[in-house]
C-alpha cells in the first residue's frame, strides 16, 4: 500500500493513505546517493506501507518510491551532514519582506542558488506592502524587476489585507515548498490559502525587527487544487556542496555567458578576459547580485 508523507517529526511520520491520515515509523536504513543525510525521509516522499504484523494499529514504512527531485541544506546540528528539506516539489515560493522583518537580498540569492542547484523553479512573493511608504515602493518595483529580468516569477501584496497578488494562480495545480524568515507572513499565507488550518502566526519584535519561529517540523497542507509544504523559518540556509567553479552556473545571468570567458575555470574575480566582469561593468549584471556571488564564493554571510 502506498502513502504520501505529509509531516515529519523525527522518528514518526504522518502519512496520507487514501482518504485517511495515519502515523508510521521507518524500518530499515535508507541512503541518498553518496550523501550523509540526517533524515532519510522528508515531506513529499511517496512511501510503501505495511501494517505492523504485531496486530497493533501501527503502520510501518517499508520503502521509499523514486523521487523526481529533492532539496537539501547543510545540517545546522551535525557537521559534514546534509538535511533533507522536502522531496517531489514542482516549485518553491520565497516569502520576502522589505520591512518587519527585512529580508536581505543576500538571503534571497542564496535561496535561489539552492533552487537552481536542484533545478527547482523559484517564485518570490514580497509581502507586507501595506507597511511601505512611496519611496519603499519604488525600491520594491526595482527589486522585483531585477529578479524578473533574470527569469524569476515575482509578485507582491499584503496577506494581512487579503491582497495576494498572483499567488493563487501561480500555485494552482502545483506542489510548492514555502520558505521565508520567521515573521515574513508564511503561516498567514497558509491560513489564507487553506481555510481552517489555523497556523500559529509569529509576532515581529519592534526592537530586533525579527520574527519568532512558529513552525517546528515541515508539513504539507492541501488547499484548493494546490499542495503547500511549510518549512521551519530558515535562520541558516547553508548552501549544499557547490564547487567554486560551478557557482556561476546557478546565477542565470552568469550562466548565459558560459564559454565566453577567456579561461574555462574563470571564477569571475580578477581574471583577464572575464565576460561576467565585462557584463557587470556594462550594467548587464546587477552589482548586488555580483556581491552575493562573491560572498557565496568566499563563504561569507551576506544574509543579514
Amino acid at each position: 500500500m502506498k502513502g504520501l508523507v505529509i509531516k515529519s517529526t523525527g522518528s514518526w511520520y504522518r502519512v496520507k493513505k487514501e482518504d485517511e491520515i495515519i502515523d508510521a515509523r521507518l524500518i530499515g536504513k535508507f541512503k541518498l546517493e553518496d550523501k550523509k543525510i540526517t533524515n532519510p525521509i522528508a515531506v513529499g516522499d511517496e512511501v510503501v506501507l505495511e501494517a505492523n504484523p504485531g496486530g497493533t494499529n501501527e503502520w510501518l514504512i517499508k520503502d521509499i518510491l523514486p523521487r523526481k527531485n529533492y532539496i537539501i541544506r547543510k545540517s545546522p546540528r551535525k557537521k559534514g551532514h546534509d538535511h533533507l528539506i522536502a522531496t517531489n516539489v514542482d516549485q518553491a515560493l520565497m516569502i520576502a519582506t522589505l520591512k518587519m522583518p527585512r529580508t536581505s537580498l543576500g538571503f534571497i540569492d542564496r535561496f535561489l542558488v539552492t533552487l537552481e542547484a536542484f533545478r527547482i523553479p523559484g517564485i518570490i512573493f514580497f509581502n507586507k506592502t501595506d507597511l511601505l511608504k512611496e519611496k519603499d515602493k519604488e525600491v520594491l518595483i526595482d527589486i522585483t524587476s531585477r529578479y524578473a529580468d533574470i527569469g524569476y516569477e515575482c509578485t507582491f501584496g499584503s496577506v494581512k489585507n487579503n491582497q495576494l497578488g498572483d499567488i493563487e494562480k501561480l500555485l494552482k495545480g502545483k506542489v510548492t515548498l514555502l520558505s521565508g524568515h520567521s515573521g515574513s507572513g508564511k503561516s498567514s499565507l497558509i491560513n489564507a490559502l487553506v481555510p481552517g488550518t489555523d497556523q500559529k502566526v509569529s509576532e515581529v519584535s519592534n526592537f530586533a525587527n525579527k520574527g519568532v519561529h512558529t513552525t517546528t517540523f515541515a508539513e504539507m497542507f492541501f488547499g484548493q487544487d494546490m499542495s503547500l509544504i511549510d518549512t521551519p523559518g530558515i535562520k541558516e540556509l547553508g548552501l549544499a556542496e557547490i564547487e567554486p567553479e560551478e557557482l556561476g552556473h546557478y546565477f542565470p545571468e552568469m550562466r548565459a555567458l558560459l564559454g565566453k570567458c577567456k579561461f574555462n575555470n574563470c571564477l569571475h574575480m580578477e581574471e583577464p578576459g572575464c565576460a561576467v566582469k565585462d557584463a557587470l561593468e556594462a550594467g548587464e549584471i546587477h552589482y548586488e547580485r555580483y556581491i552575493s556571488y562573491l560572498s557565496m564564493l568566499e563563504d561569507e554571510d551576506n544574509r543579514r
